[in-house]
Formats: C-alpha cells, structure tokens, sequence
C-alpha cells in the first residue's frame, strides 16, 4: 500500500499504524494532488515500486474551508476545488492512463460526500466540489468501462474524522440529529464500503455513487 499526504510525517504515521500484508511493506509518499507536476511523481515512484501498475486507486484527498456564502473569499473556493475536484481529475488521470498503457484492469474509488447530493449552506464550496465528483466519476466510468478499468464513489454522511473535528459543535450537532439511524459513522464503515468496489466482489459495479450516511438524504 502506498499511503499519499501532502505532508509526508502523515503518511508515515499512517503506514506505521498498518498491519503487514504477506511481509510487504507499506510506503509513505509526499504528494500535493492539486498539482499535475506533483502527482507525475506520485506515478513513477509507485511504478518504481512495485514494477506494475496499481490496481486500486483511491482518491480520499479533501479539504475544507468553511464561509457564509456571502463572505467566502475567492481563495477559500479555489483552495477547495484545487483539492477535492482537480486532485481527482489529476491522480485518475494518471493512474489510468498507466493501466491503459499496461492494458491492466483497475478499480478507481473517488470519496464524494453526501454533501454533493443535499448541499450545504455553510460549506457551498465543498459541496460543489463534492457533488463533481459524482460527475467526474460517472463520466469517466462511462468512457472506460469496456476496458475494464471501473470507477465508483463513496459518499459517506458524517464521519468522526479530523475533518469533522473542525466543524462547529452546534453546527455538528444539528447535522446529527437529521441522521435517521441516530450517530455519526464510523471512518471503518467507509472503508468497508471501499473494500467492497475495489474488490472482486463489485466486478459488475462502475458509475456507481454509493451512500454511506446512515440514512442521511435518502
């Protein structure tokens, strides 16, 4: 597994908390995924690796920058979409190309959110981004699905994560209290539904955003 921030000390902390896959080793990798120059980096070094391209990608890169609509700067929303939109475009870019290169089949997991789908009042870039994603992945699901490379989404509602951690706690708290099954989730049922498309079981799935809120915005 390669594990990507742009601050590598993350990624290294991350690949220590992992277990061991059959005596492989987890690597850490520094990367900014909103810039192209960066993300070639990313796959030449996983290609120097591992000698074969990467058949499951995930791009759970995200960031956010909370303002009133009103008062959102035109930095705050090109931050976001640098990140959470043009990051996917580029490392999806990259890494099928490879595949296509290699003819190997490959599975790509973009994270949306379910704030692509319902919006949000606070967070109108995020939710943008988040909701052309979908877009992104669905289109490009449809280009290459008879050359076997598929791509899904996740959309996962409120999660304890860092990223919900900078939210206001009222703000945080009303958003709860609109979840039908009653909590936030949980960063491992995420990550099942990850496992899940990147895996042999969804051979059958691509252009697929599937929810994972807990009942929120059925």
């Amino acid at each position: 597994l390669i594990v990507v921030d742009k601050f590598p000390k993350k990624a290294e902390e991350v690949c220590k908390s992992l277990p061991a896959h059959d005596g492989a080793k987890h690597m850490a990798f520094g990367c900014d995924v909103a810039s192209g120059k960066e993300v070639k980096l990313l796959a030449d070094f996983a290609m120097k690796q591992y000698n074969s391209v990467p058949d499951i990608v995930v791009n759970c890169a995200g960031i956010i920058r909370d303002a009133p609509l009103l008062d959102m700067t035109e930095q705050q929303f090109d931050e976001v979409v640098a990140v959470n939109l043009k990051g996917v475009y580029l490392v999806t870019q990259a890494f099928a190309r490879l595949a296509f290169q290699r003819k190997i089949a490959q599975s790509i997991i973009n994270i949306s959110s379910i704030l692509g789908k319902m919006g949000a009042a606070e967070r109108a870039n995020y939710a943008s981004t988040k909701s052309a994603v979908i877009g992104f992945t669905k289109s490009a699901a449809s280009a290459w699905a008879r050359d076997g490379i598929r791509v899904n989404a996740v959309l996962p509602g409120y999660v304890g994560t860092p990223l919900t951690d900078a939210i206001e706690a009222k703000l945080l708290k009303a958003a709860c209290d609109r979840i039908p099954m009653g909590r936030m989730g949980l960063p491992e049922e995420i990550a099942n539904a990850v496992v899940f498309l990147a895996s042999d079981w969804s051979t059958y799935v691509t252009g697929t955003a599937v929810e994972v809120t807990g009942g929120l915005g059925m």
